[in-house]
């Protein structure tokens, strides 16, 4: 299934499938800010870490807990820090990553494909941890661009609050607006702890979302040799 796209965060999603190939189809329904910039600006305001620290406490509380003894006493410090790592793609630019191309590819004009890209993220509707594996690939004009750098394009959107839907757009809005190749595809498998471990608890569960640009959308072998040629990565 193709991913669902939201034009805008909190706005009404697209009605947009697979086999809807016109304008309100494409990556572009995204907005430029969605997947180009850092989400947090320098003069946002926040709150301070103690004011942080003071919210995870009153969870703490709000679950029973006696936030006085030993054990818990360091948790909410714990707690902000392991935040600070967990949701570092806030403060990341997405199109820095893919800044930096190189021309030597000697006339290159397949696909380029990444495979088996393992990610984790959190779901924005729990705040519960979902991970899984990303495959891309791209058609390049002329320059490629470093194969470690989707890695860490992926990285930046699966640090944040997420759909798997929205972030499989994200991250190839991101490759078709800096790269400007001839077609993206991005396929995203995951497991969803807040469906397999809560709610109906149906571990192992997976779910799979696409998002296809360019060539890969309008052109059915080319996106069908992409499903292939993940598939044989799997065995």
């Amino acid at each position: 299934m193709d991913a669902l796209i939201k034009p805008l965060r909190g706005g009404m999603p697209s009605e947009t499938t697979t086999a809807d190939t016109s304008q309100a189809g494409r990556a572009a329904e995204l907005d430029r800010a969605d997947f180009m910039d850092a989400a947090v600006k320098p003069d946002q305001p926040r709150p301070s870490r103690g004011e942080a620290e003071q919210a995870v406490k009153t969870l703490l509380a709000y679950m029973g807990e006696n936030t006085a003894r030993e054990g818990l006493v360091d948790t909410p410090r714990r707690v902000v820090e392991a935040y600070d790592e967990l949701f570092q793609g806030y403060h990341q630019c997405p199109a820095e990553v893919l800044n930096r191309t190189f021309g030597e590819t000697a006339g290159y004009d397949d696909f380029v494909l990444v495979r088996d890209i393992a990610f984790t993220s959190h779901c924005e509707h729990h705040v519960m941890p979902f991970y899984g594996k990303a495959h891309i690939a791209y058609v390049p004009v002329e320059r490629v661009v470093g194969l470690s750098k989707l890695a860490r394009l992926v990285d930046i959107f699966a640090r944040r609050l997420q759909t798997q839907e929205h972030l499989t757009a994200q991250v190839a809005a991101a490759i078709d607006e800096v790269l400007k190749p001839r077609g993206v595809a991005v396929m995203i498998e995951a497991e969803h702890t807040c469906m397999s471990v809560r709610g109906v608890a149906k571990h192992g569960a997976s779910t799979l979302t696409t998002r296809f640009t360019g060539i890969f959308r309008d052109n059915h072998a080319e996106q069908s040799r992409f499903h292939a040629m993940v598939r044989d990565g799997a065995r």
